[in-house]
């Protein structure tokens, strides 16, 4: 309050005796003064003092808004200040929402994860009164049990993580002899010590989830919320008004029906078993399938993967999946093509045997289905109010992430656009802003890259050959495949792959795959390139760093193979280097 009265006090003649603002400002009222007043006004209409009146001010606005002294939330709404006075329309050009009578909020969101909380948090950022509704925390969801934080935090990307560096170990210490290091006696790993402590780091996470929503000003209501009509969600038997609604509530594993399912784990209760099983095995070719697989097989588990296709990550550029398959075969692991699971029995002691189309693998002592998520739209009431939902189970939304439903969105997993923690981010984000922070943002989900913690890992952005072939007349494949320099003394068959897809016309470098030590690492800095456009012209022109293994990515200067549409106006290749008509 004292700092919206502070502002008012400003004289724009004091601020034109400074050199510092003179060049940016005319004779109108400070423009710095207007912010730091909407400012203060956004805390008293917080606090229901709306009685308040601020005349938007006239200033020279992008040279202003490009000055080091304003703040950037300020200069990210470079339009004119919105009239406080003006109620939300929700159509993009967003305004300070005025508060009205019938509803107890301006934001009602559904689901506490990734997307819902940054969509809430966001939104009680621009000034909205926001509540989130979320189910009480368990490490394994169900209907009635969730958590703060949603499936990355508690039971997808960050436990998993822990996991893959608990397993890494294993191949560390193998690498390590090669070093001149050596051990009395095999390591050996303790399985309760790893679920303990990562699940003492989930508590923790879920403690700081809280306090962001806390610190923020977002009402935190424990419950399964269900929409009862487009402006009302019940909560534990009482009834909630919001102005907007936000389905976040992500998606759950599934497993198809089949006889024996209920013998079956998802990768919910893989990550919470109370003991390493000893074998298992894991249907499914996703990126969820290699990386348990890949868990397991560091701390010491038989694994076998049965996949229905022939390769493995369906959707990945085809030289990565065959690369990453090879490599996990060599640590271990043991693949099933082209097998459909039929049915599980249980025998005595609790082991279990896999039957498939092709024959029946035994002595299992866990069987883990990672065969798809469903989006986790049941019972939510959706359908009663006229929410479309695909064939699939999602939530249909346009490019704003708003459904049929004028006041009902939905963003994250449960629409099964781009199904990943950051994109949720992202979408979440984008909906606060458009909706309740009066900027247009819509979310970008071309060249997202994406990460596969697989052992060794993968990193991928943009098209892949294949998507690329489809898009562009002509490109221009890199590759390479060698030994990385920590293997010359490890003496293991570790090997390193890299691909750069170039667009001919324009040299633009529309695609970068890698598998490989450090892969997510590296390619997240390739992803800022990538999404800047950058040329493979530029790529030549980067200094690399040596040694190391990115430095590959700017030192790929002949292609391995040029494709064109036409074969008769393919130019000549270098000796070695394949022409190939698309």
């Amino acid at each position: 309050v004292s700092f919206a009265f502070l502002a008012m006090a400003i004289s724009p003649r004091c601020l034109l005796s400074s050199s510092k603002f003179h060049p940016l400002l005319d004779r109108s009222p400070s423009p710095i003064a207007t912010s730091l007043i909407w400012s203060g006004f956004r805390c008293l209409h917080h606090c229901s003092l709306s009685a308040l009146a601020v005349v938007p001010l006239s200033c020279r606005s992008q040279q202003l808004l490009r000055h080091p002294c304003i703040p950037r939330r300020v200069a990210s709404c470079h339009a004119a200040v919105p009239d406080p006075a003006q109620p939300l329309d929700g159509n993009g050009t967003g305004a300070l929402l005025q508060r009205r009578g019938e509803f107890d909020f301006d934001l009602f969101t559904i689901g506490a994860g990734s997307g819902g909380v940054r969509a809430a948090r966001f939104a009680a950022n621009f000034g909205a009164k926001v509540a989130v509704c979320e189910l009480p925390f368990a490490t394994i969801s169900s209907d009635s049990t969730g958590g703060i934080g949603g499936t990355c935090v508690l039971r997808g990307c960050v436990p998993k993580k822990l996991l893959v560096f608990g397993s890494k170990f294993a191949h560390d210490f193998e690498e390590s002899q090669g070093f001149g290091w050596s051990f009395d006696s095999e390591p050996k790993h303790d399985w309760s010590t790893l679920i303990a402590q990562k699940n003492a780091e989930l508590r923790r996470l879920t403690g700081v989830y809280r306090n962001t929503l806390s610190n923020a000003g977002v009402t935190l209501i424990e419950g399964r919320g269900k929409i009862v009509d487009p402006h009302t969600v019940e909560v534990n038997g009482k009834f909630y008004k919001a102005k907007h609604i936000l389905v976040a509530v992500g998606s759950r594993a599934f497993v198809p029906d089949l006889p024996g399912k209920e013998f079956a784990i998802t990768s919910d209760e893989a990550l919470d078993l109370s003991s390493r099983p000893d074998k298992i095995g894991i249907v499914g070719g996703g990126y969820i399938a290699l990386e348990f697989a890949g868990i397991f097989n560091g701390l010491g588990s038989e694994v076998h993967v049965f996949i229905r296709q022939k390769k493995v990550l369906r959707g990945f550029d085809e030289e990565i999946r065959d690369f990453v398959a090879e490599q996990m075969a060599l640590r271990g692991i043991n693949f099933h093509f082209e097998q459909t699971p039929l049915a599980i029995e249980k025998f005595g002691l609790g082991s279990l045997s896999l039957k498939t189309n092709k024959g029946t693998e035994h002595s299992f002592s866990q069987i883990m289905f990672a065969t798809g998520r469903h989006p986790n739209t049941k019972n939510l009431g959706l359908e009663e109010v006229g929410v479309k939902i695909s064939p699939k189970g999602a939530i249909e939304v346009d490019e704003y992430s708003r459904t049929n439903v004028e006041s009902i969105w939905a963003v994250g997993d449960v629409t099964n656009r781009v199904n990943l923690t950051p994109v949720a981010l992202m979408e979440g984000g984008a909906f606060a802003k458009s909706v309740f922070g009066g900027i247009d943002a819509k979310p970008d989900h071309r060249n997202v890259p994406s990460a596969v913690f697989t052992q060794p890992p993968i990193g991928s952005v943009g098209l892949t050959e294949e998507q690329a072939i489809e898009e562009f007349v002509n490109i221009d494949v890199y590759t390479e495949n060698f030994r990385p320099m920590k293997a010359t003394l490890s003496g293991l068959p570790d090997r390193t792959f890299m691909k750069i897809i170039v667009d001919v016309a324009t040299n633009r470098v529309v695609g970068v795959h890698m598998c490989g030590d450090d892969a997510p690492e590296i390619l997240q800095g390739v992803a800022i390139a990538i999404k800047a456009c950058a040329t493979k012209a530029q790529f030549d022109a980067t200094v690399g760093i040596h040694p190391t293994a990115a430095e590959e990515l700017v030192t790929m200067r002949t292609p391995t193979r040029r494709i064109r549409q036409n074969y008769s106006q393919a130019s000549e290749v270098e000796s070695g280097h394949a022409v190939t008509s698309a």
